[in-house]
């Protein structure tokens, strides 16, 4: 498993800090914190083994610029630009002159090593409050050479977190739903990246149409909607090992399977007899429960992060609108009443809002509510988006965007986009494809 490749060497974390930084994250990229992102240092000798070993002439710089892209990707910081720094790596490392950092404005200040330890990769970091001249965080890891990239996420999470108060979200994945050809003839394929789109890997090769796929929250695993010989199938896919097998074959239609929080079920919608309905199966004995009787179109369930609780989009009221209810189908309600019509609810992982699109007057939304329907903001607004999928840490927002096309279908696009919870921050996820459907992943190093 990759999540235990990396093993965690030295923690010295002064729990008693005076520092003077504090970031907002309720207000996105409105005041980002200035920070120096320091080139990890690295000796002639580990260097020339690196490059050898990874064609990286400096990994110590590579690694400190993942560092870099993530803080500024997430809106909440600025990394300042290199060529200001008055202090060289090696010697920053070891003793910050916190006077020349606080002259280009930094507020905080991230050192660090690189060395080639007994064939394994060792990476030292340490964070600072420039303001108050004391160490934040000291922390090493050891781990395989190829891990490099993970090693710069991890780092970047381990910050995040000592300066927002909240775990980050860059050591993660995404897998989606990779297109290609005319929109009246798409091949689609599942793939699977970082959550900065390196490392893209395609997971089946397009001769069967896929749809939906979803993390388990508690691992590695996936499940996904195929169509074997024209009949939806459902499946399971071990990201690490590549194991396949069929959840079960469902006669006419089923809908966006989803996992239970704690992985041992998945909730998705069959329509059967004319009607649509939620049910549940359990991975373990295969039992398959309905928990929805009702004559109208019951869609796209997600369960509340304790998993006592399900939303989902109904046109029982006569148009599509979003409904909790209780995880054994009971005390359903209604929570959405804003104009438009409501889709693909999903529970925030901290369980205080649901996410969902919304169609207004021809235009599609991507918006946040509490669970009680108060609340409502519209984060984004376009032609057509849909789908959207929380990070780990509810802060921030995967969903796809097509884009307009002509009768002929030329000119269609569909890509990733992500978007934090201020309505801030909208950005374009670079994919070798088209990409609809996204699902984030757990931490890898949790």
């Amino acid at each position: 498993m990759i999540k235990k490749i990396i093993t965690l060497f030295l923690i010295l974390i002064p729990i008693n800090s005076f520092a003077l930084i504090e970031v907002d994250i309720t207000r996105g990229n409105l005041d980002p914190l200035p920070v120096a992102v320091s080139p990890l240092s690295i000796d002639e000798k580990s260097r020339k083994s690196f490059n050898k070993m990874l064609n990286k002439d400096n990994i110590g710089e590579e690694i400190s610029n993942i560092v870099e892209n993530n803080l500024r990707t997430s809106g909440l910081f600025n990394p300042l630009n290199k060529e200001a720094f008055l202090q060289a790596p090696d010697i920053a490392n070891l003793k910050p002159r916190f006077e020349d950092w606080n002259l280009i404005k930094a507020q905080a200040l991230i050192t660090g090593k690189v060395s080639h330890v007994d064939k394994k990769l060792r990476v030292e970091f340490r964070l600072w409050d420039v303001l108050a001249a004391k160490e934040m965080m000291a922390l090493a890891f050891t781990t395989v050479p190829n891990n490099w990239r993970r090693v710069g996420h991890i780092i970047s999470d381990k910050i995040y977190e000592r300066l927002t108060g909240e775990k980050g979200y860059f050591d993660t994945r995404i897998i989606y739903v990779a297109e290609e050809g005319p929109k009246t003839q798409r091949i689609k394929k599942l793939a699977i990246m970082d959550q900065d789109g390196f490392n893209n890997k395609f997971l089946t090769l397009g001769n069967e149409l896929v749809l939906t796929p979803r993390f388990n929250p508690t691992s590695q695993m996936v499940t996904y909607l195929s169509y074997f010989k024209n009949l939806p199938r459902v499946y399971l896919l071990d990201i690490e090992t590549g194991t396949q097998e069929v959840v079960g074959d469902f006669p006419g239609m089923t809908f966006a399977p989803r996992f239970s929080p704690d992985g041992k079920k998945i909730i998705m919608s069959l329509a059967k007899d004319g009607k649509s309905d939620i049910y549940t199966m359990d991975l373990e004995n295969r039992i398959v429960e309905k928990i929805t009787n009702h004559p109208s179109i019951d869609t796209s369930p997600s369960y509340s992060p304790d998993g006592k609780y399900v939303t989902f989009n109904s046109d029982r009221s006569g148009y599509q609108q979003i409904y909790i209810m209780k995880s054994d189908g009971s005390d359903v309600k209604r929570i959405s009443f804003g104009n438009g019509l409501y889709g693909t609810p999903v529970w925030s992982p901290r369980g205080d809002l649901i996410a969902f699109t919304k169609l207004h007057k021809g235009k599609f939304y991507i918006g946040v509510m509490r669970t009680d329907g108060k609340g409502e903001r519209l984060l984004t607004e376009n032609y057509y988006q849909e789908a959207p999928s929380w990070s780990p840490n509810g802060r921030v927002l995967i969903f796809y965007r097509e884009t307009k096309t002509n009768d002929k279908g030329e000119g269609f696009t569909a890509k990733l986009w992500s978007i934090d919870l201020t309505g801030y921050n909208e950005r374009q996820i670079k994919t070798p494809t088209d990409a609809s459907d996204p699902s984030w992943s757990s931490l890898l190093s949790n």
